[in-house]
């Protein structure tokens, strides 16, 4: 959560919370604690009250980062024929921190494409039939855009490609999950992560990155059209009824 302290006006990510303390880490990496007596914080705007609330003790079964009951001492699964295909190692990475012991259950590899631009031969090359199923996960699947084309092109009774409208993987983290008010707009024909580190004052895509990765735990840090997308992508590939 991004709050602003309404005296010094010191904006930023909600670090730690303790019952008489609470750490904000700005866009700079800084560190500035306030007390939560007496002090008022603004949340988009409005003046708010933080209050600690202790941690309660977990109950019922154990999840997995994605939401799903957890499947204790799982036997090791051979690796099925069908495949989830993603863009880039990025999202392969973001699929695994959520989705990873999932799908080692159920048995389903994740694999980087590199891109798109080659999806129908790809379809084709793979092979796909009744138990080897295809899904892939694309960026930027909007009306219009040169990844529908080549999702509608390729799309088939056993391959479903779904996707996000998100410019890359990186916008489908929640902003306030990364500690930022929102993912700065980039211009064209500038490189878009090398645009977002330049607005974020970051050095580079791959220090960004990390920081980004390292942010999300759960399927609560992903915005919906991901998670959905997802979850289609799962349930196909592992349903052959």
């Amino acid at each position: 959560m991004v709050v602003e302290e309404a005296d010094s006006g010191f904006c930023g990510a909600i670090v730690e919370l303790s019952k008489q303390t609470v750490t904000l880490e700005d866009r700079q990496n800084r560190h500035r604690v306030f007390p939560l007596v007496n002090a008022g914080f603004r949340l988009d705007g409005t003046l708010v009250t933080l209050a600690y609330v202790p941690p309660k003790a977990a109950h019922g079964p154990r999840r997995t980062a994605s939401g799903s009951i957890a499947v204790a001492h799982a036997p090791a699964q051979v690796a099925k024929a069908s495949r989830i295909y993603v863009e880039g190692i990025h999202d392969a990475a973001l699929i695994e921190r959520v989705w990873g012991e999932d799908l080692r259950i159920e048995g389903v590899v994740v694999e980087p494409l590199h891109g798109i631009d080659e999806l129908p031969s790809i379809v084709t090359e793979f092979r796909p039939g009744p138990t080897r199923r295809l899904g892939v996960l694309v960026d930027h699947l909007v009306a219009g855009s040169k990844e529908r084309r080549l999702a509608d092109a390729s799309a088939s009774v056993q391959v479903l490609i779904t996707g996000h409208p998100y410019v890359d993987i990186w916008q489908a983290v929640k902003p306030a999950a990364v500690g930022i008010r929102a993912w700065p707009r980039v211009p064209r024909g500038t490189d878009w992560k090398q645009g977002i580190c330049d607005a974020l004052n970051v050095s580079d895509p791959a220090t960004m990155w990390r920081r980004i990765l390292g942010s999300v735990s759960s399927y609560a840090d992903l915005e919906t059209p991901l998670l959905n997308a997802m979850e289609r992508l799962i349930d196909f590939v592992t349903d052959y009824r």
